[in-house]
């Protein structure tokens, strides 16, 4: 199952440090059975991006909580066949029962320096957003509004070099 995993530049730091990657609380977004069934419509390919953008609001809870110095969005894109669905939690949601080797990853997203203005401003004000302040969500969507990057696996360590 390709699984999407919230992450930031210094657990990017710490994949290519340890060669393996730690979701932080095992979390991890999907295309699960309950994801396809909160959608009317739409390809297995809209779906998994579905998921890639959970991850990726989800990225900036991390930075909102522990990185505010280097504000741009990560994304661990991963194959893991062993993982717990948790849609009591929200639809895409799963748990993973371990370290993810470098091995297992497919690609990491992470968002261009332009976008880091925006995201640090929506780390500010995610919380206020989740609890429907609608300037919040206004200032989250500007984060949002930027694509994040594709990079391969074997362009990690000259990614991180470039920062």
């Amino acid at each position: 199952m390709r699984v999407y995993l919230p992450a930031t530049i210094a657990m990017l730091r710490d994949l290519e440090a340890n060669g393996e990657f730690r979701a932080r609380s095992g979390t991890g977004f999907a295309l699960t059975p309950a994801l396809r069934e909160a959608y009317v419509s739409g390809s297995d390919e809209e779906l998994e991006y579905a998921a890639l953008l959970d991850a990726a609001r989800a990225s900036i809870r991390l930075i909102a909580a522990e990185e505010k110095s280097e504000p741009r969005r990560v994304v661990v894109s991963a194959d893991i066949d062993n993982v717990t669905l948790r849609s009591d939690l929200d639809a895409p949601v799963v748990r993973l029962d371990g370290p993810v080797p470098l091995s297992q990853i497919a690609a990491f997203h992470v968002d261009a320096p332009e976008a880091a203005e925006a995201v640090a401003a929506a780390a500010d004000v995610i919380d206020a957003a989740d609890l429907g302040d609608e300037d919040a969500e206004f200032t989250l969507g500007d984060a949002e509004d930027h694509e994040l990057a594709w990079y391969a696996p074997q362009e990690l360590p000259f990614f991180l070099e470039l920062l």
